[in-house]
């Protein structure tokens, strides 16, 4: 496969997502069983890791479909921008704070969802404004 340059940020983040959503999903599921259970964080962290993961193929969808020629490649430049800060502030402050994070940390969570959701918009707006 040839990565061509506005391709690249979208396979590097979705590669680079992939790899730490599937280790830190095994990592809950093993090492951090018991000390997530005891602290009632087990479902904080499978949903981190479920959005992780979810958006980490999303983002390896969206390389693909640059390069379509129905699609705005700008708009979706933007989706996974949007998906790489959405993971980091959504996921990475339900991993943060299932593991002891101070409690402010869950007003960041909400901020990483509208970026998911703005990035999911711009998905919208690649197939809805369709390049000349």
């Amino acid at each position: 496969m040839t990565t061509l340059p506005h391709q690249r940020f979208a396979v590097l983040a979705g590669g680079i997502f992939g790899l730490t959503g599937v280790a830190l999903g095994a990592l809950g599921a093993h090492r951090l069983e018991a000390v997530l259970a005891e602290r009632g964080m087990t479902h904080a962290w499978e949903t981190a890791s479920r959005y992780h993961l979810f958006h980490a193929i999303a983002l390896l969808a969206v390389a693909a479909l640059t390069n379509a020629a129905a699609t705005r490649p700008d708009a979706l430049r933007w989706a996974a921008r949007l998906w790489s800060l959405g993971i980091v502030l959504f996921s990475g402050s339900l991993y943060w704070f299932a593991l002891g994070g101070p409690h402010p940390l869950v007003f960041v969570t909400p901020l990483g969802g509208i970026a998911l959701i703005a990035g999911w918009a711009c998905v919208v707006v690649a197939a809805w404004k369709r390049s000349a």
